[in-house]
């Protein structure tokens, strides 16, 4: 249910083409990331929470994408 949910919101910045490039390509990296059966879904979910948290801490970074991240982290 929450990788779902997590997915959804990603592929939503992904395809915003208001959404900076350097969002939206941390934001598909995470996706495809959390899709990959590679590692446990602990692992995958620590290592896409690391990279949302870089773009996070971006000084452009909107509010409105800061506030989906976070739903993403919950």
């Amino acid at each position: 249910m929450h990788l779902n949910r997590c997915n959804q919101i990603l592929q939503h910045i992904t395809e915003d083409t208001s959404v900076p490039r350097n969002i939206r390509r941390a934001a598909e990296e995470s996706k495809e990331l959390l899709s990959k059966d590679d590692d446990e879904p602990t692992v995958r979910a620590s290592t896409v929470i690391s990279i949302l948290d870089e773009i996070v801490t971006i000084q452009t970074f909107q509010y409105m994408l800061e506030h989906l991240f976070w739903n993403v982290f919950k």
